[in-house]
């Protein structure tokens, strides 16, 4: 049942009658802002602060994606440029994440380069780290080539990768001996059966499995480590191999969404790990808002719940 609700949402993530039909109704709009404090930069920079006082670093993201004119591609880089000179000028321990296809990567590899490194540039010059996120299957191999490049000549970079893709232990290897920042998360994407596990306890397996693999390159100090997951028991799972392996709790993050289980993210950062805080924002939050509900059934009672509120 659960499976046909998830495979329900990530069809409904890309169905754009739907889309048009949910974004207008004020219901979707209630329950969307348990997980979007705003679709403004300041909304989402005045949520980073609340979350400092409760020692919760931050990742700011601007939702949108498969941008397909060079003139959209080039306001979205100007938009994160401001992003970190307004990160750094309220003195927030915060980072930003990127999607590629936002800045034109669909018009070609070379495009999205050229304005993701702008901003690895000026993210570098005030000592932030630039996340660089994976999308759907059809961009995991430009999305590791681009990463790649920007790699070899800025360590201020982050890669996410996704437990639930076959590819994705090999893609470890490759990518090791560049002594990479990795980030590491279950995935939220609907794919066909033959590229990812589709039973979530092999889902889960994988994922530790993977976590093993990139803490013992922590302790060889080979590669840096966020595990990006709200399941308590990858979370334990993680601090087990973290232990068994002689690593300090803050020796590698543990990122949620913003407005997902902030008792437990507060509780975790006040017993020493360092945990971040992912904080979208912006107007283009539908195919988002339903890959988090594809991601966890009880996201699908709190919009229930909002059906009947006025």
């Amino acid at each position: 049942m659960l499976a046909l609700g998830r495979q329900f949402f990530l069809w409904a993530s890309e169905n754009k009658w739907l889309e048009k039909q949910l974004t207008e109704r004020a219901f979707t709009r209630r329950a969307v802002q348990r997980f979007l404090p705003g679709e403004s930069l300041e909304d989402a920079v005045g949520a980073s602060e609340v979350l400092r006082e409760r020692g919760i670093k931050s990742i700011l993201t601007q939702l949108g994606e498969n941008v397909s004119e060079g003139h959209d591609a080039d306001a979205v880089a100007e938009h994160y440029l401001s992003v970190l000179d307004l990160i750094n000028e309220r003195q927030l321990d915060a980072d930003v994440s990127l999607k590629p296809t936002q800045f034109g990567l669909d018009m070609g590899l070379d495009e999205a380069q050229s304005r993701i490194e702008r901003i690895v540039r000026r993210a570098g010059s005030l000592r932030r780290l630039v996340a660089i996120d994976m999308e759907s299957s059809a961009y995991v191999s430009t999305t590791i080539e681009l990463y790649k490049r920007l790699r070899s000549e800025h360590s201020n970079v982050a890669l996410c990768l996704q437990a639930y893709l076959h590819r994705t232990a090999s893609d470890v290897v490759s990518l090791l001996p560049l002594s990479p920042t990795i980030r590491l998360v279950k995935g939220a994407y609907k794919e066909p059966g033959n590229i990812v596990f589709t039973k979530k306890r092999d889902v889960d397996a994988n994922f530790l499995r993977l976590a093993g693999t990139l803490l013992q390159e922590v302790k060889q100090g080979n590669a840096r480590v966020f595990f990006g997951t709200h399941d308590p028991r990858m979370i334990s799972g993680v601090s087990e191999r973290a232990k068994k392996l002689g690593l300090k709790k803050n020796s590698f993050e543990i990122q949620m969404l913003y407005g997902i289980q902030g008792e437990t993210q507060a509780r975790l950062a006040s017993k020493g790990y360092v945990v971040r805080s992912l904080i979208s924002y912006g107007e283009s939050w539908y195919p988002w808002y339903m890959r988090r509900l594809a991601e966890r059934p009880a996201n699908v009672f709190f919009l229930a719940k909002n059906l009947f509120k006025r």
